[in-house]
């Protein structure tokens, strides 16, 4: 990865950790499988999809993000 996308994902990884109360920012990584994190709910999904259109002004559907199994997996429909 180059400087630029390296920005650009630890934006993205600050901004999904940010949809936590419980969860450190710094242990969100590309490989974190998000459905195994102890927080994760339904509510927590309709928080990430409210982000990704507030932040990066896209709409992804539920089936969508249902498909996703890592954050890796949410930062690639995000960034196409």
């Amino acid at each position: 990865m180059n400087m630029l996308t390296d920005t650009k994902v630890k934006v993205f990884l600050d901004n999904f950790a940010e949809q936590f109360d419980e969860v450190p920012v710094n242990s969100i990584i590309l490989d974190t499988k998000f459905r195994a994190l102890e927080e994760w709910s339904s509510m927590h999904a309709l928080l990430v999809l409210a982000m990704i259109d507030a932040e990066y002004d896209m709409v992804i559907d539920g089936d969508a993000l249902e498909s996703c199994i890592t954050v890796g997996d949410i930062y690639e429909l995000v960034s196409k």
